[in-house]
């Protein structure tokens, strides 16, 4: 299975598992699985990091290279951008890129955020 990590799943398998349901570290341990992630959510935990919401304590290139390590990454394209604009969700911009993303490249987009599980053809694994 293709995974596209949100970007709090991502951030949790790096500062905080213990927030990852038993089903999700399944299959993210699985190494059958590839994991995916998009530029958009390592420019939202940059972002994260200088609103001072998240302590990242490292350099950030070398944090970017290390917490990014074993990921494919997802490439934002403009068909990604079309899709994400045409989708019918809520506004918050990452989320409709990451949804996009799942849809457009046929990834399972794993996610805690209620508002972007059951988007009709976009996969998704709940974390529960």
């Amino acid at each position: 299975m293709k995974l596209l990590l949100d970007t709090h799943i991502w951030l949790w398998t790096l500062q905080d598992p213990k927030r990852l349901g038993r089903r999700v570290l399944q299959h993210l341990k699985d190494d059958a699985n590839e994991l995916w992630l998009s530029p958009i959510s390592t420019w939202e935990a940059l972002t994260l990091h200088f609103k001072g919401r998240i302590e990242i304590e490292e350099d950030l290139n070398g944090w970017v290279e290390r917490a990014t390590a074993g990921t494919h990454e997802a490439p934002l394209t403009h068909e990604i951008a079309l899709v994400a604009r045409q989708l019918s969700m809520h506004q918050d911009p990452a989320d409709r890129i990451l949804a996009a993303t799942a849809e457009v490249l046929d990834l399972t987009l794993v996610t805690a955020d209620e508002r972007l599980l059951g988007l009709g053809t976009i996969r998704t694994l709940a974390n529960r």
